[in-house]
């Protein structure tokens, strides 16, 4: 099976992947997540849904490579993340996962302009910010955001929702294989939030995007393809 194909195939697994915080045995250890398993296929919308304090938040982080698991097995595509150097995983985050968190202070930079936002990833890959097509690739989804002819404003210049829809433009730039969304819709009004989820849903459709989504309003999973359910740091 030659890469490309098991990419489609699975774009994320988690084989037995556990948690820990604290000593084990000291009596104040926490277990963040326990014993964890799944697989998501390539090309496919997953919501993570539980309620707080039930490891959802800690799920994306192992499995977006943010934060390493105590045991198991992390897999993007085919690569282990627990073979990785701290250096290989951030090139890795960098350039083959995208990022959508809940809040605009993490999303996006204030100094910078919103189609500089946009296009950072690529800038930060080696990219320059004039080199030939890397502003135009932002301007498009910018368009594609609906936020076409603003890309010279500052991100403060724009509402909350219009902030999230950046923020998921940004996510696309790299055109990576898996876009990571934690509580995406968390402080934005309905109509925005829908704004912002069919924008998700549509790289999905449009892109063969694989999308996973941290969320606890039933209403945004209710866009996902699959719903994946964490009680007590497992999933149900």
């Amino acid at each position: 099976m030659d890469t490309f194909t098991a990419v489609r195939t699975a774009a994320l697994e988690l084989e037995s992947v556990s948690r820990r915080h604290g000593r084990r045995g000291s009596g104040r250890e926490v277990v963040a997540l326990d014993d964890v398993s799944c697989t998501v296929p390539a090309g496919s919308f997953t919501a993570v849904v539980g309620p707080s304090g039930s490891g959802k938040s800690t799920f994306l982080q192992c499995a977006a490579g943010l934060d390493r698991p105590s045991s198991g097995t992390v897999r993007i595509g085919r690569t282990n993340l627990g073979g990785l150097s701290e250096a290989a995983l951030t090139r890795l985050r960098r350039d083959r996962i995208g990022f959508v968190f809940q809040s605009h202070a993490l999303n996006l930079v204030p100094s910078l302009s919103i189609e500089e936002n946009v296009v950072l990833p690529l800038v930060l890959a080696g990219a320059g910010p004039g080199a030939t097509g890397v502003l135009e690739r932002g301007r498009r989804l910018l368009d594609r955001v609906g936020l076409s002819g603003r890309g010279g404003g500052r991100p403060t210049a724009l509402s909350g929702g219009e902030q999230q829809r950046v923020a998921v433009a940004r996510s696309l730039v790299t055109e990576p294989e898996v876009v990571f969304a934690d509580e995406p819709t968390a402080s934005l009004d309905p109509e925005s939030a829908e704004l912002v989820l069919g924008l998700l849903r549509d790289a999905v459709r449009r892109d063969g995007r694989t999308v996973v989504m941290v969320t606890h309003d039933p209403v945004a999973a209710g866009w996902a393809d699959t719903v994946l359910t964490m009680d007590g740091g497992r999933l149900r």
